[in-house]
Parts: structure tokens; sequence; C-alpha cells
């Protein structure tokens, strides 16, 4: 599947007892981006991974989206989870949402 890089840092995180916190919709944009042609993944492989992702995942319902990040308003979805979820941290590389540094009490780093 994917050998190296955040994606798989992240799913070794959770095996290690970090709880990652997803959405349906953070869901179906991470289907959305393996199935890329970039990414080199077959349907079973991409299906195999979003499996792993959602058995390590609190998957939490999203309800109101803040209206945060105006420069890349899908970024709202990932402050909206994290809220719901009761994160602590937020770990992206998206840029619009390092330059808050913290939202709602959760704190954002790369």
């Amino acid at each position: 599947m994917i050998g190296h890089g955040k994606p798989r840092r992240l799913l070794v995180s959770s095996l290690r007892g970090h709880e990652i916190v997803s959405s349906k919709q953070m869901l179906a944009e991470l289907e959305d981006v393996l199935s890329r042609s970039r990414f080199e993944l077959n349907r079973s492989q991409v299906n195999g991974y979003m499996s792993i992702v959602v058995r390590g995942s609190d998957v939490v319902a999203v309800k109101d989206l803040p209206e945060v990040v105006k420069e890349d308003p899908d970024d709202n979805v990932v402050l909206a989870t994290a809220f719901e979820g009761r994160a602590s941290y937020i770990v992206t590389g998206g840029r619009h949402l390092l330059v808050l540094g913290e939202c709602c009490g959760v704190k954002i780093m790369s």
C-alpha cells in the first residue's frame, strides 16, 4: 500500500495508541485522493487502506461547519471534525490551517 510518508506514520501512530478522529467528509476526501493516478493504487488497495483508517479512527458526525478558513473552505471540515471529536491536535500539511496555529482550543501542527 503506501510505503512511506505522513499517511503511513499516521496509521502507525494509531496502532501505538494515539486516537485519530475523522468524519465521513474527511474519509470521502481521503478516498478520492488515494484513488488519483499519482498514488498508483488499485481499487482493492484503496479499499484496504480505507478499511484500516476507518477501523483505527473515531468517526464523528460533523454538524456545523465554521467559516474560519476562507482561502480553502474544505479545511473547515477538518476544524469541525477536530472540534466534534474533542481532539487535542490537528496534524496537517495544509498551510491555511497551519497559519492559524490553534482554533477552538485545538492546536494545529505539521
